[in-house]
């Protein structure tokens, strides 16, 4: 596709061998998923892009402009050679600190070019809208038009709003649009920047991304728990990148902290920490890299809280499909509800 609708990908060439394990990108073999017998319908809930024309509405600089693409020709041999049918596209926040009328017009043209690029490969893509949540009633305004005028069905959210936690009562009017509408709701840290000043992320290892975005996502998911969001709003669905940060693997804590420290918690929420990971409120995506964290996440969750993501163009993983095969304890009906049955239901994709 040509940047006529303003929208670009990031690509890394990195994830472009990795993806297509060195074969030739031109014409590749679409890989066919199949399981016990039938083929499936893979879907990719956590891949990248950004619209150049939005971004220029507040001079925001691209991350990699040496790597753009004019043309999803190397995206798409990416998802063949992976097995991916499906892209839910969705849009690092970089606008949570602009005024109100850059981000209606910013917003505006992120949103329609993301439906007409969707709208020239719909058996390829989908995506995620997009909010300025540092204005919760203007948000609420731009849910309302998403999904009753441009047939989104999900937004996506960072994990914090320019230092304001999700939980925050004056996102309320957002998180109101959100459960009216039952849309799915993508969760991506931006890092924890508020950290970064006392020099403890630096250093090597880039740790304000491996440390400090899970990180984000477990602060993130936290609150909405203690400070009563997912109480408030029951049908909430939120997908949280990364498997959900830390929290998964170490929620019992959170349980624990309400007997250990009681004078220190509260008001307390309607159900223990550990009960929001399997009651159908917060869904998470399999990068967490290996089958044996894999199947712990889902033996903390639940099989139908999970789907496959690939974060793509970034090549954190090299093929969530295979790490979905190969995790010990799943029968057919969770490989299928994994690789994509629970994305198509919760983003209203057809089989």
């Amino acid at each position: 596709m040509s940047n006529q609708s303003g929208l670009t990908f990031t690509h890394c060439a990195v994830t472009a061998a990795a993806a297509g394990h060195g074969h030739d990108h031109t014409h590749p073999r679409r890989r066919e998923v199949v399981v016990a017998g039938k083929r499936v319908k893979t879907v990719d809930i956590h891949a990248h892009c950004c619209v150049p024309k939005a971004m220029a509405v507040i001079n925001h600089p691209l991350e990699a402009p040496g790597l753009l693409m004019e043309d999803t020709s190397t995206r798409v041999a990416a998802m063949d050679a992976q097995g991916i049918d499906v892209e839910c596209l969705s849009i690092n926040p970089y606008w949570y600190r602009a005024g109100k009328d850059e981000s209606a017009e910013l917003i505006r043209l992120q949103n329609e070019a993301l439906v007409e690029f969707c709208a020239a490969q719909p058996d390829r893509f989908v995506a995620f809208a997009t909010a300025a949540l540092q204005h919760p009633e203007l948000a609420a305004e731009q849910v309302e038009h998403a999904v009753k005028k441009l047939g989104f069905r999900g937004v996506s959210v960072g994990g914090s709003v320019a230092g304001l936690e999700l939980a925050d009562p004056k996102f309320n009017p957002f998180w109101a649009k959100c459960e009216e509408h039952g849309l799915l709701v993508f969760l991506h840290p931006t890092g924890t920047r508020e950290l970064e000043p006392s020099g403890r992320l630096n250093g090597s290892g880039l740790l304000s991304n491996t440390i400090g975005n899970p990180l984000e996502t477990t602060i993130a998911l936290s609150h909405l728990i203690f400070e009563g969001t997912l109480d408030r709003f029951p049908g909430l669905k939120i997908c949280a990148a990364h498997g959900g940060g830390y929290f998964g693997s170490y929620a019992n804590r959170s349980d624990a902290v309400i007997k250990t420290f009681p004078n220190r918690v509260g008001p307390l929420p309607k159900k223990p920490p550990t009960a929001y990971l399997k009651d159908g409120q917060l869904f998470f995506d399999t990068i967490v890299f290996t089958p044996e964290a894999l199947r712990h996440l889902i033996a903390e969750s639940g099989v139908g809280q999970i789907m496959i993501g690939t974060d793509y163009p970034f090549p954190w993983t090299s093929t969530e499909v295979d790490l979905v095969m190969s995790t010990p304890g799943l029968s057919d009906e969770d490989r299928i509800a994994i690789l994509g049955g629970t994305a198509q239901r919760l983003m209203g994709i057809e089989p």
